[in-house]
């Protein structure tokens, strides 16, 4: 098969109709190829899982804590995939060089096949994809903030729904949200938790700067961002106090500071939550540059990254299951519109 690098494709080009390769169940297929039948279980149920990640200088950021979620997430959903988180780390790495990119977004994704629509199918097949494409930054003319609309859609409890998954059963509400959101003039939702707290946006990770202390909720009913875990970290090796705490949306109001965090927004300032405004800060302005060092520094692809010692491939880093990364974040209500995720 040609490996030489395929014509990069305007922004507007649609995803399916691209060339390339795309990793489908263990080999790299031409891309207008990649398909699945439309009696597939996971388009009907939303039972599919993904993962959005970065390729930083040809190497994605964190590549193993996304395969090792990828592989939670499925088991979660109630499946096994096929293919462990190392061989999914060495599936990326095979679609990234195929694809020649510098500077890409790489989605993977799992889902039950067509073997049957019965909606408990624990023999169906899975399936697993990986694709990766070119990715600017998403404001190539330096760094501006985007305006929330509170969404009347709010996150689920988490036992009443599979939080702890990067799904798409999760992210319809994001969808819903951020479909709202731009209806309303807004570039992205911001969503409340079912009790009416601060949650995330529809596919990022929320902070706000309280008197000088970085404060973010708990990831209860919103996925543990890689991306949130990253910037906490950063946060704390320059001196700043982090916070986890539930948030009322009261708290707006004295917020001196708001932005997100996610794949596809990595540090992302917030200069509007409905009619309250806020300032371009230099909280989140130096966490944006830290976290620009950070995955232009070459140490995110790696066997282990997260510091647990999972270098086995079974994606469960903390005994739960939970391999985190708030990636909610999403392909809705993001700027610009090819923005597909946020994942965090």
């Amino acid at each position: 098969m040609s490996r030489t690098a395929p014509v990069i494709p305007g922004p507007d080009a649609p995803l399916a109709d691209r060339d390339g390769v795309i990793w489908l169940d263990g080999a790299l297929v031409p891309w207008r190829e990649a398909r699945l039948h439309v009696l597939s279980h996971g388009l009907h149920y939303g039972g599919s899982v993904f993962e959005g990640e970065r390729a930083y200088d040809g190497r994605v950021f964190k590549l193993h804590e996304h395969s090792a979620r990828l592989v939670a997430s499925a088991r979660e959903m109630g499946y096994a995939l096929p293919w462990s988180a190392a061989e999914l780390d060495a599936a990326t790495r095979e679609v990234v060089a195929a694809a020649g990119l510098t500077d890409g977004y790489v989605r993977p994704v799992a889902w039950r096949g067509g073997d049957t629509l019965r909606l408990v199918a624990p023999d169906s097949r899975v399936h697993v994809a990986v694709a990766a494409w070119p990715w600017p930054r998403i404001f190539t003319d330096g760094p501006r903030g985007i305006r929330l609309h509170t969404a009347r859609w709010r996150r689920p409890a988490p036992d009443t729904a599979p939080v702890r998954a990067k799904t798409a059963a999760q992210y319809a509400l994001g969808s819903l949200a951020g479909q709202e959101a731009e209806a309303a003039g807004r570039d992205d939702a911001l969503l409340l938790d079912h009790r009416g707290r601060l949650a995330e946006a529809t596919g990022a990770n929320l902070f706000l700067v309280l008197d000088g202390a970085l404060h973010t909720p708990p990831p209860e009913c919103v996925l543990d961002g890689i991306t949130r875990r990253t910037v906490i970290a950063l946060a704390r090796d320059l001196d700043l106090t982090v916070v986890e705490r539930h948030l009322a949306p009261a708290e707006l109001e004295r917020a001196t500071e708001v932005f997100l965090t996610g794949t596809a927004y990595e540090v992302q300032p917030v200069t509007a939550v409905d009619a309250r405004e806020y300032p371009l800060g230099e909280v989140g302005t130096a966490l944006a540059e830290a976290y620009t060092r950070t995955v232009r520094g070459g140490t995110g692809d790696t066997s282990d990254t997260t510091g647990t010692g999972d270098t086995t491939g079974t994606g469960d880093t903390t005994g739960t299951g939970d391999t985190g990364d708030s990636g909610v974040g999403g392909p809705v209500g993001e700027v610009p519109a090819a923005v597909p995720d946020g994942p965090r």
